[in-house]
């Protein structure tokens, strides 16, 4: 999905919505709720504080790591990019994006939804499988498929719960030490 992205502003934008919301394990609402102050750039990678979230009503906060890849899809160099190229010094970090590049306001949680959507079907994939909560489960299957160990996904993703958890890991597990592939002749 990320591949669909070139250079232009709404390109810029959606590689780094569609990173830095897969990375950090985000809800759609914690990522247009991100505003320039909440994300510091250290040498790791970056510290984004999340003011409040669907698990968080009290508004206790969090801080959430994401961590510098080194690879052509880093999240950091990603938002950096989308930055630079939209000037954008202060107040909502993910904006809308017109027809002619022109930066508007922040976006809707609605529209985190229709760029996953949009991407993964310039992708070639079915758009009907994959929603802004996609992000969220993307990461959590991802981990489990490489064999992180579930606390790990489950701190990165906030959930209080692993039960929780597994709900979001879509055949993560189903290649991983599976027996299948070491029996026979």
């Amino acid at each position: 999905m990320v591949a669909t992205c070139d250079d232009a502003q709404l390109g810029l934008r959606d590689r780094a919505l569609l990173l830095v919301g897969f990375a950090g394990v985000f809800h759609r609402s914690e990522l247009v709720a991100l505003q320039v102050a909440d994300v510091i750039e250290v040498e790791s990678g970056l510290r984004v504080t999340i003011r409040r979230s669907k698990g968080d009503q009290e508004g206790a906060g969090q801080l959430i790591g994401v961590m510098h890849t080194g690879t052509s899809t880093c999240p950091a160099v990603a938002l950096a990019a989308w930055r630079d190229a939209a000037a954008i010094a202060d107040g909502p970090l993910f904006r809308s994006v017109d027809r002619h590049g022109r930066i508007g306001d922040s976006l809707s949680d609605k529209a985190v939804a229709l760029v996953v959507k949009r991407r993964a079907k310039l992708a070639g994939l079915d758009r009907a499988d994959f929603f802004g909560h996609s992000l969220r489960a993307g990461l959590a299957t991802s981990g489990a498929a490489h064999g992180h160990e579930e606390c790990d996904i489950q701190r990165q993703a906030g959930h209080r719960s692993a039960i929780v958890l597994r709900c979001y890991i879509h055949d993560g597990r189903l290649f991983r030490a599976n027996v299948s592939g070491y029996v026979g002749p």
